[in-house]
């Protein structure tokens, strides 16, 4: 069997300036799941304003994070990709998968390109394809939005071997376990809060979640049912619940939110306005954790890490620390070998 195990990230700009990075929004951005209005409205939207507005911002901002390698998205992403093929070639995986393992990655947005990396991977001319997207909770601006354009690629392929996808892991011990040792970096318990910051989508995504078109309806910041286990409210919240009980943090010493948001009607509470109302509160000291991002990227490094800081101390704060994301962690790398096992014991074939 000759197995290919497809990492796939969302996206970074090839180079940290305004043409670069008009080209990666644009992309991005007129995306039907990303921004779910007409075709037409979205593309006046995205060409006509955001694109050009948020280019030269935001190509400033990449310009902080970026290293001599490159974008620390892509970089920590080719780590995970390196040590995980490191850990493929060992012979009991070998024997494992029944033949050789390839591991490649690319991006939902700009390069590597999936249409370029799965050509590659149609020409070597593999038995079975895991399809695993780099977002632990599902949504259909990431995960839905990384499956769709896979199988529309794979749809034009004359010859389709077995394809397995995993649209989601939160719950899965090797992502859980490596959040919780990034976690023993810092004393938690000298913390006055702790925030677990996840990206925010707009409220209308959520809802379509549902048969009756209402996320508030259905208990996502309790539990995991059967109607919004692929809610990404739901998983976020479940995320939290599952981290804080392996680090034995009790429900009031912490607070779920959301980051990143653009224009009105995102998921609440938004991650800005909790670290003002903790600072208010008289709350010094902080830390926040992200466990949407796999890989330190500008919404970590620079959102938190620099925006959130200097907003918690203009209100009063003292110190806000940042988790680091999982990134090429042994224990993550370790997980997804784990975690595609599992997968392909589940295949019919085997």
């Amino acid at each position: 069997m000759k197995t290919g195990i497809l990492l796939i990230n969302l996206g970074t700009p090839d180079a940290p300036v305004a043409s670069a990075v008009w080209r990666y929004l644009k992309e991005f951005l007129s995306d039907g799941r990303v921004i779910d209005i007409p075709w037409l409205p979205r593309q006046i939207l995205v060409k006509g304003l955001i694109a050009p507005i948020r280019s030269f911002r935001s190509a400033r901002e990449y310009k902080k994070v970026w290293t001599e390698e490159g974008s620390p998205l892509l970089t920590n992403s080719q780590s995970v990709r390196d040590l995980l093929q490191e850990r493929m070639n060992r012979p009991e995986m070998v024997k494992a998968f029944q033949g050789e393992v390839t591991v490649e990655l690319a991006m939902r947005y700009q390069n590597p390109s999936m249409d370029l990396v799965l050509k590659r991977m149609q020409l070597d001319q593999y038995d079975r394809i895991v399809i695993l997207p780099l977002y632990a909770q599902y949504a259909s601006a990431s995960t839905g939005s990384t499956l769709q354009k896979a199988f529309e690629i794979l749809s034009k392929w004359y010859v389709i071997p077995d394809i397995i996808s995993i649209s989601q892991y939160w719950d899965f011990r090797g992502y859980l376990e490596g959040f919780e040792l990034r976690a023993q970096e810092f004393d938690h318990a000298s913390y006055d809060h702790i925030l677990f910051s996840y990206h925010g989508l707009p409220e209308r995504q959520l809802d379509k979640v549902y048969e009756d078109r209402q996320c508030s309806n259905h208990s996502c910041e309790d539990e995991i049912n059967e109607e919004n286990r692929f809610c990404y409210k739901a998983t976020c919240y479940a995320t939290t619940r599952a981290l804080a009980e392996r680090m034995q943090i009790p429900p009031d010493r912490y607070t779920v939110c959301f980051q990143s948001r653009l224009g009105g009607g995102w998921v609440e509470p938004f991650s800005d306005k909790v670290i003002e109302q903790r600072a208010a509160a008289g709350d010094k000291k902080l830390l926040v954790f992200s466990p949407a991002f796999v890989a330190d990227c500008l919404e970590t490094i620079v959102e938190i890490g620099e925006e959130y800081v200097e907003l918690f101390q203009e209100k009063g704060g003292e110190q806000l620390d940042f988790v680091p994301s999982l990134n090429d962690h042994p224990r993550w790398i370790q997980g997804l070998e784990e975690l595609v096992l599992s997968k392909i014991s589940q295949a019919p074939d085997l």
